[in-house]
């Protein structure tokens, strides 16, 4: 037994147990306490990694030069698999783990994944062949003590479950196909110098050997422990966060492997000392005999909470049974987990800084993907093609400086006014009813029931209309008044003019 499992073993029971007897159980361990290192990050002084190029050592020695280099080896293999294959881009990747390896699988839709084949990344078959699991709908549902919860049945919504690391995997051999295009594992970004048409990036191999290299744009997909997000965003790259847990396993008594659970609550808020969060619950079938569950809630990034992996993850196994009872053969196959970034734009456009010269951000590192739908992957695969080409004709034009790369941007005013929903979805402690954000939900449950397909397919896909948007909101305020009441608390004079100011930006947005 690892010295780092034993570590937990008193404070941390269930997952100590459940941890044990997973195969690299403390490789595990230890990705989700860097993950929890991302609380700490946020209370410290921000740390300086974007320098001038007075600060390059003069001796420094250039181990390659390229168009594009990749901080992250997961979405951004995507991204890259297209600035090499189909624009003739000389990019690197690297990554201070193993590229192509993710700690979440994915869910989406059929229809968005096939915008991957019309970009021509991935033929159809490639795609079908990542599909590992097709369901015939998926349906959400809000706790009632009463038992009276809407479950609302969803077509066409997270109907696919993808084998992330499959898909990335084969991104992968598209950019090693290209020749001068290079994908280093374990090697870790320390720092960036700005010169005046190019970028040097600084990396430490495992062995603990520095190299620099040359580029011409870097391009941050590291996530939301992306240092060069928080220097950006001055140490606050996040508003809102979506801390989330769960296993591939099998072996459960109870499971319907044709139907997705998009969302599910199966009681009140935990009002405990220092939690205050409303657990929700997704599952969703997988390969084989296999089940993906997953146990999240939102909060505020600043939030007295204790919101760490670790917690959230001791809970998910004390609980488990309770949403999904695990039987005599129940195994789990890998852990998932993640911090789902929010970002509340207080404005009638994007306000988070997402670029720099020679610097652009993307994915979970730029937070600007809706945390109702729970990545950054879906937000990725419906902008890759504006993405990639806005990215290519940049650099054909030289026009790599802040202003010009910031507008090479996968924000979406529909997505940014939809995120204001999730703050009715952080449980207040001090101003909610136990079965708020539950009551809450099931009303525009039942609303959306009473719509047309649609709606709650739009919502879930973040293809929401303004016009629709206003629809749910006026039918919903009509059943549950105390939602006026609750948006006050929620959002205050600050956060509704904010709200109001997002609204008014879609609503004049050239792409509404």
């Amino acid at each position: 037994m690892s010295l780092l499992l034993e570590s937990i073993k008193q404070t941390k029971p269930h997952l100590y147990r459940a941890f044990s007897l997973i195969e690299d159980g403390d490789q595990h361990l230890q990705r989700i306490i860097e993950f929890d290192s991302y609380w700490e990050q946020l209370k410290k002084p921000v740390r300086k990694v974007i320098l001038p190029s007075s600060d390059l050592p003069k001796d420094v020695v250039i181990s390659g030069e390229y168009d594009l280099i990749y901080a992250g080896g997961t979405l951004g293999l995507l991204h890259a698999a297209v600035m090499a294959g189909r624009y003739g881009r000389k990019v690197m990747i690297f990554d201070r783990r193993q590229p192509a390896k993710s700690t979440r699988d994915w869910n989406i839709s059929r229809k968005e994944l096939l915008k991957l084949s019309a970009i021509a990344l991935f033929s159809e078959h490639e795609i079908d062949s990542v599909i590992v699991r097709q369901y015939k709908n998926g349906w959400v549902e809000f706790y009632q003590s009463d038992g009276s919860q809407k479950r609302l049945v969803i077509d066409d919504v997270l109907d696919c479950a993808v084998d992330a690391d499959k898909l990335l995997g084969l991104a992968k051999e598209k950019v090693q196909a290209v020749p001068g295009s290079a994908i280093i594992a374990g090697s870790t970004f320390l720092c960036c110098y700005q010169c005046d048409d190019h970028i040097v990036v600084k990396i430490e191999d495992s062995q603990g050997s520095l190299f620099y290299y040359k580029a011409r744009v870097l391009i941050d997909v590291m996530g939301v422990l992306s240092p060069i997000a928080m220097q950006l965003n001055g140490g606050k790259p996040q508003t809102h966060v979506c801390p989330t847990v769960g296993t591939i396993a099998s072996g459960f008594e109870d499971v319907d492997f044709d139907t997705g659970e998009i969302l599910v609550t199966t009681a009140p808020a935990d009002k405990a000392p220092g939690k205050g969060r409303q657990l929700i619950w997704e599952g969703f079938p997988a390969e084989g005999t296999k089940y993906i569950t997953y146990l999240f809630f939102y909060d505020e990034a600043d939030s007295t909470n204790d919101n760490s992996l670790l917690a959230l993850f001791d809970t998910y196994f004390r609980i488990l049974s309770g949403y999904k009872k695990p039987g005599k053969d129940f195994v789990v196959h890998r852990p998932v987990y993640g911090i789902i970034p929010a970002y509340f734009h207080d404005g009638f456009d994007r306000t988070r800084e997402i670029a720099d010269n020679n610097i652009i951000l993307f994915g979970d590192a730029a937070s600007l993907a809706s945390p109702l739908t729970f990545c950054g992957f879906g937000s990725m695969v419906r902008n890759l093609e504006r993405l990639t080409g806005d990215l290519d004709r940049a650099l054909c034009d030289n026009k790599l400086s802040k202003k010009h790369l910031e507008m090479i941007s996968a924000y979406e005013p529909n997505v940014a006014s939809m995120a204001n929903l999730m703050k009715y979805m952080c449980f207040n402690v001090a101003t909610d009813e136990p079965n708020f954000v539950n009551d809450l939900m099931n009303e525009v449950m039942i609303v959306l029931d009473d719509l047309p397909q649609h709606y709650r397919q739009a919502m879930f896909r973040d293809e929401m209309k303004i016009e629709e948007l206003a629809i749910v909101m006026l039918r919903v305020g009509w059943r549950y008044p105390k939602v006026l009441m609750a948006t006050w608390e929620k959002l205050g004079i600050h956060g509704s003019l904010g709200f109001l100011k997002n609204i008014l930006g879609w609503a004049f947005s050239p792409v509404r």
